[in-house]
């Protein structure tokens, strides 16, 4: 990645809908080297663009932080991959201190946000304990990244 690219990734953040008439300019190119650069950039995956919806404002969604602790003989890895798999799940981090992983899930109601800690997460081969977050709103909501 150069100043260019970088440039791109910043003017993304800030309008991920820019058109690239107005996006080669920003960045020193004409709009069919910035798609260019653009392209290869989603080629290589350093960047997705995508809608980014709210939950908590789409209305009856239950929204929660899940502290999950694995097993001394657990993989977390194994447990991340598990859980992975499950749409519910926004995303999942591998930490240390007092969680083994972290993942945010969303779901339709309360009681789903119970069902699927109860029924699906503290079932999983390898979970020792999970300790629920729900949220009640979300206060900062950002996707920027220092991208030089």
């Amino acid at each position: 990645m150069d100043e260019i690219d970088r440039a791109i990734l910043r003017e993304l953040q800030t309008d991920g809908r820019i058109a690239y008439a107005d996006l080669g300019p920003k960045v020193g190119l004409s709009a069919s080297a910035a798609r260019q650069r653009l392209q290869r950039l989603l080629d290589a995956k350093v960047v997705q663009v995508v809608g980014v919806t709210d939950p908590m404002g789409m209305g009856g969604q239950s929204m929660a932080l899940l502290g999950i602790t694995v097993t001394a003989e657990g993989d977390p890895r194994a447990v991340a991959d598990r859980l992975a798999e499950r749409a519910e799940v926004v995303y999942s981090v591998l930490t240390s201190g007092g969680f083994d992983l972290f993942a945010e899930v969303v779901c339709p109601s309360p009681r789903a946000l119970l069902d699927f800690v109860n029924d699906v997460v503290k079932p999983l081969e390898g979970v020792a304990e999970v300790r629920s977050f729900p949220y009640f709103g979300i206060h900062t909501h950002r996707f920027l990244w220092n991208v030089g």
